[in-house]
């Protein structure tokens, strides 16, 4: 692993609650092994491109790290709906590309957050996508879903990271006109899937916030494990698990 540069952020307003201050600590780096960077995951932190980080916001708390520990995942009922209506579509795996069809989707699903979320315009040229999204580290991988009843048109794409023991998504978009009701459901209950048959114990999902409706998404996703504190490279990472009852 090589190590370009390690520092934390100045503190500004956060992205997530707005009466709050946010600051991370960051580390960019280049060639990182699988068993590396899941040693980073283990411990919270996440990634796009080349940059690694993880909140170091205090006295704040609420971003804790969130994963599936799929042997007793099961999904709820609206989580198997989501995924059988993506069923049609075909799902792809391989290594994450550049291209304009790529760009162009997200570039249509981030407009589609600014006029809904309120989320900063963000636009995205092939340099900036390959290096946050293509950046060629050996565990990256994306998963395409392309519509065949629409000329193959790609309607959903996600970044996902592959370590020994699990899945991590990274991100996912989609085609806000053309994409199946919740692709993003139907996405993370793959990436089960994925996990299971390939003997890994954990999807990774980022960060469970509460109060915070992008991301609200995560703890519906039960049960779950969420990480304690903040642990260094040197502490033993503690994960305790949520008991919810179960929906059918």
């Amino acid at each position: 692993m090589l190590t370009l540069y390690v520092g934390r952020e100045t503190p500004r307003p956060c992205s997530y609650l707005s009466d709050r201050l946010a600051s991370h600590d960051v580390r960019v780096l280049a060639d990182v092994a699988q068993s590396e960077f899941e040693a980073l995951l283990a411990r919270g932190w996440r990634r796009f491109g080349r940059t690694f980080f993880r909140p170091a916001c205090t006295p704040c708390a609420e971003c804790a790290s969130l994963r599936i520990p799929v042997d007793i995942f099961h999904p709820s009922r609206s989580q198997r709906r989501s995924r059988h209506q993506a069923a049609h579509l075909h799902r792809t795996v391989g290594r994450p590309r550049v291209d304009g069809e790529r760009i162009s989707l997200y570039n249509r699903w981030h407009a589609d957050r600014e006029r809904h979320r309120g989320w900063q315009a963000n636009p995205m040229d092939a340099a900036g996508y390959a290096e946050e999204f293509a950046y060629p580290h050996a565990f990256a991988y994306e998963v395409a879903f392309r519509d065949p009843r629409a000329t193959d048109r790609l309607v959903g794409l996600g970044l996902v990271d592959i370590v020994p023991d699990a899945l991590s998504s990274v991100t996912f978009f989609w085609d806000p006109e053309c994409a199946p009701p919740s692709l993003g459901v139907a996405h993370i209950v793959t990436l089960v899937e994925d996990a299971t048959a390939r003997g890994l114990r954990h999807v990774c999902l980022g960060y469970r916030v509460r109060g915070c409706a992008s991301l609200a998404y995560e703890a519906r996703y039960t049960p779950h494990e969420l990480l304690e504190g903040r642990p260094s490279s040197a502490d033993v990472p503690r994960w305790r698990g949520s008991n919810p009852v179960r929906r059918p």
